[in-house]
């Protein structure tokens, strides 16, 4: 098996010692006590201060607007997305040529993957999304081998195709921003398709990729990851679900504690295709739990301070129902039995409710620290 390069099989202390350096280079001593940096800081940076925000910004070509909006740098130098290294473990190189239906206007995925698509060699087709026919017809004259986009897109061409009554040569399929559900893997299987996923972010680039071993995400050489209680800054337990946290290494654009939004959490182990990194589940959730109950806020980062007043206690959840026509809430904690934490929970949640003290370990290692079981159907 080849690989993209030496980084991908380095030792953990190797890659370690490596990122430390990088760290350090950036000007950054103590990761840990770094506050997170959040995309709502981020855009209130920018309004105040211009694109980028009076963030380091080096040497870049281009300039992207995503939603919000927020601007973010980009570059045209080898692999400055990072997502080669993916393109490469999905099996792509310089026989192939690459339907590239990301966006190509304003937002940067369109450039990332063809960014990353030049890195191992291949052709491109920047075609981006739309005007289906079109698609196809290109597809076949070109003969493109690979397929780079959102997971369900590739179907709606395929589906053109067999309407059309043409054969596409797609062999491959790279395809991020969108849930890519067993099922649809399945379909493109059965047509002769090999389709891998990878997670990557406008603001931070590539982050972690599946390798024909699918299992789990491996995580790029370039970033180093957290996973923590949401609302906080706090690494949770190894094995357990939180909220990605992902310092890019990059000298052109560091983020450093850039908080995802995202829930996973690490795999124990190493990937059986080799490769050294860490790996995490995937994507598991939102981590933004906020919540209005009886017409208050409740914010997971309220739930994480109310475990840190006492030292016995554990997990905590808050959960949001209905009781008639009115919200109730119930706040499930892991203390000793007979414990009173009323005061507790009126100070911190600002709301009284029903406290349920439960066993060391009940409650689930999901992350979940609100959770909203209202319905009003």
């Amino acid at each position: 098996m080849s690989y993209f390069d030496d980084l991908e099989t380095r030792s953990a202390d190797a890659r370690e010692a490596d990122q430390l350096a990088q760290l350090r280079a950036l000007g950054v001593e103590d990761l840990a006590a770094r506050p997170v940096l959040r995309k709502s800081d981020l855009s209130k940076m920018q309004a105040a201060d211009g694109p980028f925000g009076g963030l380091h910004v080096g040497d870049v070509a281009q300039v992207f607007q995503s939603p919000g909006p927020i601007y973010e740098p980009g570059g045209v130098s080898h692999d400055w997305w990072r997502f080669g290294r993916f393109l490469h473990a999905a099996g792509l190189g310089p026989a192939d040529v690459v339907q590239n239906c990301f966006g190509y206007h304003l937002t940067p995925a369109g450039m990332m993957f063809e960014n990353g698509a030049r890195a191992v060699g291949a052709r491109v087709l920047p075609a981006g999304t739309g005007q289906t026919e079109l698609q196809v017809r290109a597809a076949l004259d070109i003969g493109c081998t690979a397929y780079a986009g959102t997971p369900d897109y590739l179907k709606v061409i395929l589906d053109k195709a067999d309407e059309m009554g043409v054969s596409l040569s797609f062999a491959k399929a790279c395809v991020s921003g969108g849930a890519l559900f067993p099922a649809l893997r399945q379909s493109y299987a059965d047509r002769g398709i090999s389709c891998l996923q990878c997670y990557g972010t406008a603001d931070l680039g590539h982050i972690a990729y599946e390798s024909a071993a699918m299992e789990g995400m491996i995580l790029d050489e370039g970033v180093i990851v957290e996973i923590v209680t949401p609302g906080t800054g706090d690494p949770v337990a190894e094995g357990d679900v939180g909220e990605v946290v992902v310092t890019a290494l990059n000298p052109d654009y560091p983020l450093i504690r850039f908080g995802t939004g995202d829930m996973s959490a690490f795999m124990p182990g190493l990937s059986p295709c080799g490769r050294t990194g860490k790996r995490i589940k995937g994507w598991m959730g939102r981590a933004d739990q906020t919540t209005k109950i009886k017409g208050m806020f409740v914010r997971p980062e309220q739930v994480a301070e109310l475990a840190k007043r006492h030292a016995e206690i554990g997990r905590v959840r808050v959960i949001a129902t209905r009781d008639g026509d009115a919200d109730a809430m119930t706040v499930q904690i892991e203390a000793p039995d007979g414990a009173d934490y009323s005061d507790s929970v009126q100070a911190v949640l600002k709301l009284r409710g029903t406290i349920e003290i439960v066993p060391s370990g009940t409650l689930p290692m999901d992350g979940v620290l609100i959770e909203d079981k209202r319905s009003y159907d």
